[in-house]
């Protein structure tokens, strides 16, 4: 069954419209906390967000609709969305909820939601949601007497720092490293830094002056070039961009080259091989992972699983198959043993302690294999179904059988924005280019 309001990272759209409103989003807290409103105990929820100016409007909504289906809300402020994973369970809350629009612009907002368990909510339990938004009768509200209580809680932002901490090896420590941050004026503005520093690495921070909608402005893990400059400027040993609510990671090398999520999801599972801490003799990625990816894993005698686009569908996967690594090219990377979504920082920290231990530059140890050419365009519409265009249909067919077995094709339609994504690689640049310009173009027609 299609879903009306989730798409493949909760409920997302533009602030103020839409499902995003204050209206829509008190019911989504209210629906929510019926779903999980089981036994007589108080029940709680924590919420977290990010730095954007309509998180205010939303926290405030969502924890009206939550106090009154009769959940106790604690008021995480702004944290990273594993944070807020992380604090579901360590909290032994019944519910987590981070308001984020994740790599969007600041105009952009949502709710991703996170079961007692810390993971995303399966698809079945997103449609029961939407069922009691369309149909109201389905929601009960609390007594007078079981309405929830409010509190917000002020070291959130330490215990996830500790967390993270931890989850970097005893014995080390990032003494020597220069380290360009880069938090996206997000949600890790202050906890990335203080977790760098306090393991010992010299910081450069910027992207780090949230203004309310300065977040992903030209800063972050989707615009790394700020980043990348910072290096060499200062000649860094390594730059680190987040996106805004931090569950994604870009490095940049010592060259100031951007080193992408397939990248680092190589050296990880590599480093975790070899020390016999790789489970499901493998990793789990998307169907947007670089075929050269697959071709050196497979060099490495190991596997590589994919899934459908979004971390949870990673999450999923992983879990069904034993795996402990796993993740997106975007920079979403899963490690399991750890946490129960995409961690950035996390995942920088693994990174950080094999380059440690290989005592080797960042360029040497984070570039494992060469990329096969990939393009990746976007093609807007409005509405309609341009991809059951009869013509679209034939090119795409026509295309596949030109790459062969030398490359791949994937076009899909965005979870997060009104968009088809097409995207191709192969052995041949110019025919992979060629493929895909071609394919936007009678697209774009047919969406006309």
């Amino acid at each position: 069954m299609a879903r009306k309001y989730f798409g493949t990272d909760g409920v997302r759209g533009r602030a103020n419209s839409g499902a995003i409103t204050a209206d829509m989003v008190l019911k989504i807290g209210m629906a929510a906390g019926n779903l999980y409103r089981r036994g007589s105990h108080r029940h709680r929820v924590v919420i977290g967000k990010d730095t954007r100016l309509s998180g205010y409007m939303i926290e405030n909504a969502l924890a009206s609709g939550l106090l009154a289906a009769g959940m106790d809300v604690f008021l995480l402020g702004p944290v990273p969305t594993p944070a807020v994973a992380m604090l579901t369970r360590s909290m032994r809350a019944d519910l987590g909820v981070m308001i984020s629009a994740s790599h969007n612009p600041f105009a952009d907002n949502g709710i991703k939601i996170f079961g007692p368990d810390g993971f995303k909510l399966s698809d079945e339990q997103e449609l029961e949601i939407e069922a009691m938004l369309d149909d109201p009768s389905l929601m009960t509200a609390a007594s007078p007497e079981t309405i929830g209580r409010a509190k917000r809680i002020e070291d959130a932002q330490a215990r996830y720092i500790e967390f993270a901490k931890r989850t970097y090896p005893k014995d080390m420590t990032l003494d020597g490293l220069r380290v360009v941050i880069d938090t996206a004026n997000g949600a890790a503005y202050k906890v990335a830094p203080t977790a760098l520093w306090e393991l010992g690495a010299e910081i450069i921070q910027i992207g780090n002056e949230p203004n309310g909608t300065n977040i992903n402005d030209g800063c972050g893990s989707t615009h790394p070039e700020a980043m990348c400059a910072k290096v060499k400027e200062l000649r860094a040993d390594i730059g680190i961009a987040l996106d805004g609510d931090a569950d994604r990671v870009i490095i940049a090398d010592d060259k100031g080259q951007v080193v992408d999520g397939d990248q680092l999801m190589a050296l990880i599972a590599t480093s975790w091989a070899k020390r016999g801490e790789l489970r499901g003799g493998g990793l789990v990625a998307t169907i947007m992972s670089n075929l050269g990816l697959e071709r050196f894993l497979a060099d490495q005698k190991l596997t590589l699983a994919r899934t459908k686009v979004g971390d949870r569908y990673v999450v999923e996967h992983m879990r069904a198959l034993g795996h402990n690594v796993g993740g997106e090219q975007s920079g979403h990377i899963v490690l399991s043993d750890f946490s129960t979504t995409g961690d950035g920082l996390l995942a920088a920290l693994q990174v950080l302690a094999e380059v440690k231990r290989q005592g080797r530059p960042v360029s040497e140890v984070c570039n494992l294999f060469t990329p096969l050419p990939q393009v990746l365009k976007n093609v807007k519409f409005k509405q309609g179904a341009p991809l059951q265009d009869n013509r679209v249909r034939s090119m795409i067919a026509d295309a596949e059988a030109r790459l062969g077995n030398s490359g791949r094709l994937v076009i899909r339609p965005s979870g997060t924005e009104p968009v088809i994504r097409v995207m191709a690689e192969g052995d041949d640049e110019g025919l992979v280019s060629t493929i895909v310009d071609e394919l936007c173009g009678a697209i774009a027609k047919a969406a006309a």
